[in-house]
């Protein structure tokens, strides 16, 4: 809770009331002891405060709906409560330097993680087992976890954009969507690559070509002040005049932190522009049922001239032989 004048406060249970002290910093931790009801807890430092209009930025900022109504009950009278996520998503669209360097240090751990996929992609081998040698080489260099379930999406599942990662044995010629982001002291990257399990046919090969070139054009595209939705469109231009409008299913890219998906989005009808210091993500895809799934996407930093990748790697179809 951050009251307009006076010190913030976290409100922690017992479980981690010594690792907030110990690691938190720039506000009071305020412990919640068993049987105590944090509803009612707040409403008396709310009162204390003399706070008339409480904004919560999502539902999320209490355990769950039950809690939410609650703190209205018990909050009637004394202050009013709105949810109000944009001060805080608007502070966390521009990133300061020293989460830049933690998110530099997490695309490079997740640009290990895709060294590791294009090792492992091979026919025969089950897309778990390709998903726990990227997980293993990120924990081995130093990710705290991942940032999201991993997806190794083969085959005709490659057609799904998040197709999760099944007991599926991998076959010669399939697709296979790798998406995966490692997390470095609580921040997060995001990087897609699409493999070929064997030699790429021709449809594979020239599907690969167009998204590849609508990444990087859109890529090129990032600057500061740019409308995020002209940067959608420059990728989905590309796509729809190879052909395959119908087959890109989703917006260009999005934000990137704490959290995997945060402002500003690249979508067609994103009100965003585009400032130094955002994170975001480029990763066009088609995705064409029965045959299968292309995507690329990296992890791009916002600066005053050219962008900067976080996420490195191979723009190849091919796994390692």
């Amino acid at each position: 809770m951050i009251p307009k004048r006076g010190e913030g406060i976290i409100f922690v249970y017992g479980t981690n009331y010594e690792q907030a002290k110990a690691e938190g910093k720039g506000f009071k931790v305020e412990l919640v002891k068993r049987g105590e009801d944090l509803g009612i807890k707040i409403a008396g430092e709310v009162k204390g405060s003399k706070i008339k209009k409480l904004g919560l930025d999502s539902i999320a900022g209490v355990p769950n709906v039950a809690d939410y109504l609650k703190l209205v009950r018990v909050l009637r009278g004394v202050a009013e409560i709105k949810i109000e996520n944009e001060p805080v998503r608007a502070l966390r669209k521009v990133k300061e330097e020293e989460e830049l360097e933690l998110m530099r240090n997490a695309g490079e751990l997740t640009s290990e993680g895709m060294k590791a996929a294009y090792e492992a992609v091979k026919p025969g081998v089950r897309e778990y087992e390709v998903a726990a040698e990227i997980e293993y080489a990120m924990r081995k260099k130093g990710s705290w976890g991942t940032a999201f379930e991993t997806i190794v999406a083969s085959g005709v599942r490659s057609a799904f954009p998040h197709g999760g990662c099944t007991e599926r044995k991998i076959k010669k010629g399939d697709l296979v969507v790798v998406d995966i982001g490692a997390t470095y002291e609580y921040y997060q990257s995001d990087m897609t690559r699409t493999i070929v399990a064997g030699k790429p046919s021709g449809k594979q090969k020239k599907i690969y070509e167009v998204v590849r070139l609508a990444q990087d054009k859109a890529f090129q595209a990032v600057k500061p002040k740019t409308k995020a939705r002209e940067i959608d469109s420059i990728a989905r231009k590309i796509i729809d005049e190879a052909g395959y409008r119908e087959y890109f299913v989703h917006g260009l890219g999005h934000g990137v932190g704490i959290e995997v998906h945060e402002p500003p989005t690249l979508n067609q009808k994103s009100k965003d522009r585009l400032a130094v210091g955002n994170v975001v993500t480029i990763e066009p895809g088609i995705y064409i049922v029965g045959f299968g799934g292309i995507r690329i996407e990296d992890t791009v930093l916002v600066r005053k001239r050219r962008a900067e990748k976080f996420t490195k790697g191979p723009y190849t179809l091919e796994a390692e032989a």
